[in-house]
């Protein structure tokens, strides 16, 4: 049986309070459950339980509701993730145009399986339905940033373009 952590004096205050306040700024907080969710993953990384239950307290909606929207959308992920996210498109027209080798040559050359961390903590790899960006399959993202047209050469340029980032920093 997996032990879940719904202890929510765990999760750091500091990022609970930029949460509250962007809770106190909205007209309908209850009705914006997907915004609330988002700034929560983009302030802690990712949507553990216990951050979905003082969510759902805050928001005075079931746990089970907000843990329903979690689940269903691709872009939430329960679990801690690399800081870049590399996400190739496995949709019917980016899979035809082989998003498969894509995926493959991004997972050889990080060195890990699908949702996990690279070592160095930079990059997890996931596999995503749809992009919504057909036209340019097969597509990848990291992060925000959208790559049409790739192909498995073009992976490790993209990819070291990141790393880059880290240097620079």
């Amino acid at each position: 049986m997996i032990k879940t952590n719904l202890n929510i004096n765990d999760l750091d205050k500091n990022l609970l309070r930029d949460l509250d306040s962007y809770i106190e700024s909205l007209e309908d907080p209850k009705g914006s459950l997907i915004n609330v969710l988002h700034r929560a993953q983009m302030l802690f990384g990712y949507l553990p339980h216990n951050l979905q239950l003082y969510v759902s307290r805050k928001l005075d909606l079931n746990a089970a509701k907000v843990n329903g929207v979690v689940t269903f959308y691709s872009f939430f992920t329960e679990k801690k993730t690399g800081k870049y996210v590399v996400s190739v498109c496995m949709g019917t027209a980016c899979y035809v145009k082989g998003s498969e080798k894509v995926l493959e040559k991004c997972l050889t050359l990080l060195d890990v399986e699908k949702n996990e961390i690279t070592k160095d903590g930079l990059f997890s790899v996931k596999d995503v339905r749809c992009i919504g960006a057909c036209g340019l399959a097969p597509v990848l993202s990291v992060g925000e940033k959208v790559y049409g047209h790739v192909s498995a050469d073009m992976v490790e340029d993209i990819l070291n373009k990141f790393r880059g980032d880290e240097n620079d920093s």
